[in-house]
């Protein structure tokens, strides 16, 4: 098992390149199911999720072509398999956006049941019932998900969710684009990732509007064809590398963004005392004000409000920042499990419930800590860079699931990481 070994205190300097988002590319990619036809996916991450992904497309039938690690062509005209089984679902929850479009275009999908995560619980009944409601029978057996459309196709509805979900949003869009009539999702998720996904389904001759918005109309087609579409730029990686530059005390060029996609996280930021310049569509400038950084609440919210996935990059900024600042999580119950290994790098947190309080202006420094889930890795990635002394992160592969190249890109701008094998690791845990 991997681990990283970062020697922090080091300003980080320079320029760096956004990935596409894997949030995005994962539904992008379940969407290929709705069509016998090619499509090709540019701008797609080369992260372990999207590898998995990969994987259970061609578990089902469906031919995958790397014309680079980029660009996938995928064409799924022989689909023998309508099953997303647990071996795969329990390593990446994504798995589960295969139920969509399996569901969609043969009128039957079976899909295991996924668990909770380190997060917190994320059920899909959410999910269910809006099948349920597009005419489809859903059962569960033996812990899996077993859906079918009595008819062979899906019924079009008026729909409303209880409460807004982004994968309960991207499985039931890709299920009613081939639907009889016409699908109303109500409260549905806004993030960009959604608008980037109908973009793609509307390429392929689905009939798609509203998305981004919290109504989405969906006109069912008899079938879809074949498209080519470009991943967009992922906004966390880029709020991660706009918090590096100013808890480092550096100074970053970030390009291949879309600074549109993340307006929330960039006005907190600047709230905070970061310098965050639009350089032009797609390029922002950032570094630490002269002043330092100042300690500023946070609420996460469903976008476009400060997203749940920069929550605990921001709580390591606000560990340098002069006062006390609260950050409330309303989205997932257990995301503050980064907390206590930050602790052991001299973080001055209380947890209460949902909330967090942190007196900032605290010297870290370098300790050996566990990564729980994907952004608590990054954040620990960000508090090693900003202590003194060596910081050796455990169970890194959680960093691997969401960003590309992580270790290569900070190593480029001036940050002293490695990533070391875990024989390597013991050797030097133990002195030798």
């Amino acid at each position: 098992m991997d681990k990283f070994l970062i020697r922090g205190g080091k300003p980080l300097h320079g320029t760096v390149t956004i990935s596409g988002a894997k949030n995005s590319a994962l539904p992008c990619l379940a969407a290929t199911l709705l069509s016998p036809k090619t499509v090709t996916l540019h701008n797609v991450p080369y992260v372990r999720d999207l590898i998995t992904q990969r994987r259970l497309l061609e578990d089902l039938g469906a031919e995958t072509l790397l014309l680079h690690k980029h660009t996938h062509k995928i064409t799924a005209s022989d689909i023998e398999l309508f099953e997303a089984p647990y071996e795969l679902v329990k390593t990446m929850r994504a798995s589960v956006l295969a139920l969509g479009p399996l569901l969609g275009r043969f009128g039957k999908a079976k899909v295991s049941l996924p668990g909770g995560c380190a997060i917190g619980t994320r059920p899909i009944d959410l999910h269910l019932r809006a099948f349920e409601k597009l005419g489809a029978e859903v059962s569960l057996e033996s812990g899996d998900v077993v859906a079918t459309a009595p008819k062979g196709r899906l019924q079009g509805a008026d729909l409303e969710f209880k409460m807004v979900t982004v994968t309960g949003t991207e499985n039931v869009m890709m299920a009613a684009v081939l639907a009889d009539g016409t699908t109303t999702l109500r409260n549905a998720a806004r993030e960009p990732e959604i608008e980037d996904l109908a973009e793609l389904l509307n390429k392929m001759g689905a009939k798609i509007e509203g998305a981004g918005t919290s109504t989405i109309t969906i006109e069912g087609v008899e079938e879809l064809g074949e498209a080519e579409h470009s991943i967009i730029p992922d906004r966390i990686e880029t709020g991660t590398f706009l918090v590096a530059a100013a808890i480092t005390n550096g100074e970053l060029t970030i390009e291949n963004c879309q600074p549109k996609h993340l307006e929330a996280v960039i006005n907190k930021l600047r709230e905070a005392g970061v310098e965050i310049e639009q350089i032009d569509d797609t390029t922002l400038h950032a570094k630490c004000s002269k002043d330092g950084l100042r300690a500023v609440d946070v609420i996460t919210q469903p976008h476009p409000k400060f997203p749940t996935d920069m929550q605990a990059q921001y709580m390591a900024l606000m560990t340098q920042a002069e006062g006390t600042s609260v950050v409330v999580e309303t989205i997932f119950e257990n995301r503050f499990m980064h907390v206590a290994e930050m602790q052991r790098m001299g973080a001055d947190i209380e947890i209460e419930g949902n909330t967090a309080t942190i007196k900032g202006k605290k010297n870290l420094t370098g300790a050996k800590v566990l990564a729980s889930d994907l952004r608590a890795s990054a954040s620990l990635v960000l508090a090693g860079l900003a202590a003194t002394g060596e910081t050796l992160i455990d169970r890194v592969y959680h960093i691997d699931r969401g960003y590309e190249t992580i270790v290569k890109k900070i190593s480029s701008i001036g940050g002293d990481i490695t990533r070391i094998k875990e024989s390597i690791a013991m050797s030097a845990e133990n002195g030798e």
